[in-house]
């Protein structure tokens, strides 16, 4: 006997103009694009519906009203039906009036979909004073008769009047709330929400668990995707390595060009890496008119060559986060991050097989006779694409998809989670220095490049090292 699949659980998102419908919407779908977000009052002016998907069906069918804009008046106008009629009753009579399709309109369109739901989201902005119209809204809503869940909306804002709307709120029976920032919403805050849901929606409790199960699962995934796709990237700046005879090097002006190509690679290897982070946890590439988020914007700028950059890695490393942390012979401020593999003294070379061992040494003592230099990436450089890529990644678990406000990410601090665990990714990334055919469409791969099973077993061993950041993040 095959189980028919369940109807998804219809949900009326309603609330005053402005106070965050369309953007909790977002946050739960993890849909960017949906509706339009703006501070001008009125923006949502139909009722739309997004379905959030759980096993390829649709769980939870959602549906973004207008805002209630003069229930005051409605109110007054309802008080002239018939008093024996009861609430849901005046409600459906108030709609089959002309004032529902005239000066009523918009609340006519939240009642509609308010009688033909299981339940009703109630968006609070609790900056807002609580003032006589609210109680009207609210009154208007539960004329209804459907379970409604208050939603308390930017309450980390300083003007927050949290406890004033719970007082409010549970003098009209509305005793189950929950907290839910939807530009920064808080660890757990779904499943809260989808948990107090079932409190009200008892019979459809089953289907509410398993959503929260796939939102967990879903937000696992999506952790370990990110902490792939960054040490993918690591293995691959790793393996970077360009030989350049000793003729061509002393020439300066070809040298800085040679050095300059080398860190734009890299560099542009971040930028892929930092945008495949941005599709996976459902931001777009140039979405900042709603949603600005400079540290994804400064990534056009942010140069992991820089001299800050790496003294502060350099910092780091000498504190014992990372070994090796100068490979060979570290040139000089005009070639920040760059190790030069050879045409040096032997010293060096045996310096830099200290950290790298037999393999580069054998390598460096070999172009050493060529007559050849080796440009590689210093462990400074590779520590600070991790580390950043890893602070991006903790930014955007915890950022709403309806976030206006700007952000940064912390710089990694000495000892923290983000800094452990990249020192141990760059320690586990070294035997990818021995190998240049793993750099991604690299000078030694051809355009059929495809990774070999060591390359994918070494990015699957520092993936986990990266997931560590985040199992241990307070």
């Amino acid at each position: 006997m095959t189980h028919q699949p369940q109807q998804a659980i219809r949900i009326a998102v309603v609330g005053h103009t402005n106070a965050g419908k369309t953007s909790l919407l977002r946050t739960l779908t993890r849909r960017v694009d949906f509706g339009e977000v703006s501070q001008r009052p009125g923006t949502t002016r139909h009722v739309e519906s997004v379905d959030l998907d759980v096993n390829g069906q649709a769980a939870v069918r959602f549906f973004d009203t207008p805002g209630l804009e003069d229930a005051v008046a409605l109110r007054e106008h309802l008080a002239g039906f018939d008093a024996q009629a009861t609430p849901p009753e005046r409600i459906r009579r108030f709609l089959q009036g002309p004032e529902a399709h005239g000066v009523f309109e918009q609340e006519a369109k939240v009642l509609r979909t308010m009688l033909d739901i299981d339940a009703a989201f109630l968006v609070i902005d609790v900056r807002e004073p609580v003032l006589p119209k609210f109680r009207d809204e609210i009154e208007l809503l539960n004329s209804c008769a459907r379970p409604v869940l208050p939603v308390l909306n930017f309450v980390r804002d300083t003007a927050s009047r949290e406890p004033a709307w719970k007082e409010l709120l549970s003098a009209y029976g509305l005793h189950v709330q929950v907290r839910f920032d939807a530009a920064a919403p808080f660890v757990g805050a779904e499943q809260d929400l989808y948990g107090d849901l079932a409190t009200l929606l008892r019979d459809r409790r089953e289907l509410l668990r398993g959503v929260v199960e796939a939102l967990a699962s879903e937000a696992a995934g999506r952790r370990q995707s990110a902490c792939a796709r960054i040490a993918d990237l690591l293995v691959d700046a790793a393996a970077v390595r360009r030989t350049v005879p000793s003729t061509e090097f002393a020439d300066e002006a070809r040298r800085k060009a040679l050095v300059a190509a080398l860190q734009k690679a890299v560099f542009d290897k971040a930028q892929r890496c930092t945008d495949d982070l941005l599709a996976l946890y459902g931001f777009r590439q140039g979405d900042t008119d709603e949603a600005p988020l400079p540290i994804i914007e400064g990534r056009w700028t942010l140069d992991f060559f820089s001299p800050e950059a790496m003294k502060d890695a350099g910092l780091r490393l000498g504190k014992g986060a990372v070994i090796g942390a100068a490979v060979g012979v570290v040139a000089d401020l005009a070639v920040a991050g760059i190790s030069l593999g050879a045409g040096a003294a032997l010293g060096g070379a045996i310096g830099g097989a200290v950290s790298q061992g037999l393999g580069p040494l054998g390598r460096k003592l070999a172009n050493k006779l060529r007559d050849v230099h080796e440009l590689t990436v210093e462990d400074g450089v590779l520590f600070a694409l991790a580390a950043w890529q890893l602070k991006l990644t903790q930014a955007l678990e915890l950022r709403g998809h309806a976030a206006t406000q700007r952000i940064t990410a912390e710089s990694p601090e000495d000892g923290d989670a983000s800094t452990r665990a990249a020192a141990a990714a760059v320690r586990g990334a070294q035997p990818a220095r021995n190998h240049p055919e793993w750099e991604a469409g690299g000078i030694t791969t051809r355009s059929f490049w495809r990774p070999s099973p060591q390359r994918e077993s070494l990015v699957a061993e520092l993936s986990l090292a990266l997931q560590r950041a985040f199992v241990e993040a307070p």
